[in-house]
């Protein structure tokens, strides 16, 4: 440690108040966290790239200080999915102080990172109150059955109206109208549970048929079309 001439020369004062960090909530306990070791939680975020052309949603699951479980959904840019994979794989077996200092290739999912090391080292998890946290394996929930993200994607135009591309039950296939020609239910697939049924034998025309439902008034339609393709 080297001191400047000034500092060297002056009297020491003995240091009085002392009273430690202020406890943060983690996982049902107060924590008067010191050491990475000390942090733990499940909490979620989103990041996004200096163009703003894309985002992440980031989950982490830490004990002890360790990321143990990741979750990792991009929106923007095919390059993003790639960097998604890379940065699942990065994440997990690091502390958080690691997995804030390295390229996670992404720059949105680095300032998720950023974003979720701010909240978890506050005590701002989603966990804070939760006795013993979470386990691994809980960011599964957010994805639901077939692990599928919980996309909404829609447009529309001033000119021809709106379109359901897809919701959080799965990929629209048909949009119904009703005699003004406004929306009033879609048909859609649950990619999720078809790929399943498939991977397990059934075939796929089968599969596709079981995976269809609707939502709405559907049946009351007075005509039905193709979102992508009318």
């Amino acid at each position: 440690m080297i001191y400047a001439e000034e500092v060297a020369k002056m009297i020491c004062v003995a240091k009085g108040a002392n009273h430690g960090s202020a406890p943060i909530p983690q996982e049902g306990r107060w924590t008067r966290a010191k050491e990475i070791s000390d942090i733990a939680g499940l909490t979620h975020g989103v990041g996004w790239c200096a163009p703003q052309q894309g985002a992440c949603k980031l989950t982490l699951n830490v004990k002890d200080g360790i990321i143990e479980e990741a979750l990792i959904e991009t929106v923007g840019c095919s390059g993003m999915t790639h960097s998604a994979a890379m940065a699942a794989e990065i994440l997990t077996g690091k502390t958080i102080l690691e997995a804030l200092n390295t390229d996670l290739v992404c720059d949105a999912i680095n300032t998720a990172m950023r974003e979720l090391f701010l909240q978890i080292v506050y005590g701002r998890s989603q966990t804070a109150f939760s006795e013993g946290g979470l386990p691994i394996g809980a960011g599964l929930e957010d994805l639901g059955k077939g692990m599928r993200s919980q996309v909404g994607t829609m447009y529309g135009t001033k000119a021809k109206g709106v379109r359901y591309l897809e919701m959080a039950e799965g990929y629209v296939t048909r949009q119904a109208l009703d005699e003004n020609d406004e929306v009033i239910g879609y048909e859609f697939v649950h990619l999720g549970k078809m790929m399943e049924m498939i991977g397990k034998g059934m075939d796929a025309n089968e599969a596709l048929g079981k995976a269809t439902a609707s939502y709405g008034r559907f049946s009351e339609a007075a005509r039905c079309i193709n979102p992508r393709h009318q």
